[in-house]
């Protein structure tokens, strides 16, 4: 054990390496980086600025997608200004505390996001299969409780992480190849048996994505089976138009979480610069496009935004 030369955990610091293989073009990948984050930082922010001048827009879709929004600003946020000051001035230190607070707050939102995306589907099965009583049944506040429910639930379950992390003492090296503190990544800088927090890691993923992955394809295998129901094909088009932007911004933000997840734990095979490189554009590009897509297929979103743009 001595070999190892353990350090507390409370005056540790670790050091986020980057991308590792691409050091030398930290520079240009901080372009894209910097250049999405301020197109997403521009999206949200108008999207929660539009929606809260104009009463008309205070209905519960609208409601879902300023959750969606600050879900989209704290997830990139969480991330890219660190992440750009590796590349900028290299300064790759970062506490221990801090660094269980960033994985904290970053797992946190991202299980909050998939709450938002499974009432969106909600949202839409009602919408499509119960349109007449829609109004009495998704009301701002029913929406307002359902965000709550998902926020207590991604407290509650991302919590134990870093409790598990506090318990374990972690190595000599304390060089975490990435851009930001993925909670494998850290497990793996622990020294004793991390089996308990590897396994609690993948049962949140599984349990988490399985649960509303499932919830997701409920209601969409429902609203499927009314559209198939309806003889007009004017009304198919209608109905699956009020689905198209959600089915989007679903896949955008799924696939690219499951392929980290399973690559960072099973595919040993796969470049470390490209797995780097991917979880880094889960929240990246979900974030910039949530609010270009919405704002393109939400005609209502579309001609405020319009509005305020003539204005200045």
């Amino acid at each position: 054990m001595a070999a190892f030369n353990l350090t507390s955990s409370d005056t540790s610091t670790f050091i986020l390496n980057g991308i590792p293989g691409l050091e030398a073009a930290h520079i240009w990948i901080s372009i894209p980086f910097s250049t999405f984050y301020i197109i997403s930082l521009l999206g949200n922010v108008t999207l929660l600025f539009v929606v809260s001048k104009e009463q008309t827009l205070h209905k519960p879709m609208f409601l879902l997608l300023c959750m969606l929004a600050l879900t989209d600003i704290g997830m990139s946020t969480c991330v890219v200004p660190k992440a750009l000051c590796i590349f900028w001035f290299r300064s790759k230190d970062i506490t221990v505390d801090g660094c269980l607070t960033q994985m904290f707050f970053l797992n946190a939102v991202a299980i909050m996001h998939s709450a938002v995306l499974v009432i969106m589907a909600f949202d839409r099965y009602v919408a499509i299969c119960d349109p007449l009583r829609y109004a009495t049944i998704l009301t701002n506040a029913r929406i307002a409780k359902l965000g709550l429910v998902g926020l207590i639930r991604a407290v509650f379950l991302v919590l134990p992480e870093p409790l598990l992390l506090k318990r374990l003492l972690f190595c000599a090296n304390h060089v975490i190849l990435h851009t930001y503190c993925e909670h494998i990544a850290v497990v793996r800088l622990l020294c004793g048996d991390t089996t308990v927090n590897r396994m609690y890691g993948l049962v949140i993923i599984i349990v988490i994505i399985g649960l509303d992955l499932t919830l997701i394809g409920l209601s969409y295998g429902l609203i499927l089976r009314a559209i198939l129901r309806i003889s007009s094909k004017k009304a198919h088009q209608k109905a699956l138009n009020t689905c198209t932007a959600h089915i989007c911004v679903m896949l955008m933000s799924y696939t690219p979480v499951l392929f980290s997840a399973l690559t960072h734990r099973f595919g040993q095979s796969i470049a470390a610069h490209v797995h780097i490189l991917l979880s880094n554009l889960y929240v990246l590009v979900p974030p910039m496009l949530n609010p270009i897509i919405y704002g393109v297929k939400t005609k209502e979103l579309r001609n405020k935004v319009g509005k305020y743009t003539c204005r200045m």
